[in-house]
C-alpha cells in the first residue's frame, strides 16, 4: 500500500480547505498526500485564509501553490475525504473513510475567525493522524 491520500473538500475551496490542506503539508510532512478542492470553487483563496496560514509558519512554497479546483481534479479514489461542514456532498468520489469537521467558515470575517479555525485545523489534523495509524495498523503496513 502506498502513501495515504486525503481530500478536505468544501464549497468553494477557499479558505477551510485551503487552510486544510496546508497545514496538513506543514505538520504531516511526507505522511500522506493532501488534496482540496471544491463542490464550485471560486476564483481565488481567502486574503484572510492566506495571511493566517503565514502567521502559521506555512513555507511560501505551499502557500503559492494553493488555488481552488473542481472535484475532478482529485485523485479517482481518496484514502480519506474531509468535508468542512457545509453541507457538502461528494456521492460520486470512491473512498476509505470520510469524516466532516463541522468548522464554522471564517470567510470574510475578523481575524479572530480564522485564528479559530486554524486552531480547531490543527487540533483536527492531530487525531487524523493518529486515525490514518491505526488504519495503517489495521492493514498490515
Amino acid at each position: 500500500m502506498g502513501m495515504p491520500t486525503v481530500a478536505f473538500v468544501c464549497t468553494h475551496n477557499a479558505c477551510r480547505s485551503q487552510m486544510a490542506q496546508a497545514l496538513a503539508e506543514r505538520v504531516m510532512p511526507g505522511e500522506a498526500a493532501f488534496f482540496s478542492a471544491g463542490t464550485n470553487p471560486a476564483c481565488g483563496v481567502d486574503a484572510g485564509a492566506l495571511e493566517e496560514l503565514g502567521r502559521r509558519s506555512v513555507p511560501r512554497k505551499i502557500l503559492v501553490e494553493l488555488r481552488p479546483k473542481r472535484l475532478s481534479e482529485l485523485p479517482g479514489h481518496v484514502d480519506w475525504l474531509v468535508t468542512m461542514g457545509c453541507g457538502v456532498s461528494c456521492p460520486s468520489l470512491p473512498c476509505a473513510h470520510r469524516e466532516d469537521w463541522g468548522l464554522a467558515d471564517p470567510m470574510g470575517g475578523p481575524r479572530e475567525g480564522y485564528v479559530a479555525c486554524a486552531d480547531e485545523i490543527l487540533r483536527r489534523l492531530a487525531g487524523l493522524r493518529n486515525r490514518m495509524r491505526a488504519d495503517s495498523e489495521d492493514c498490515g503496513d
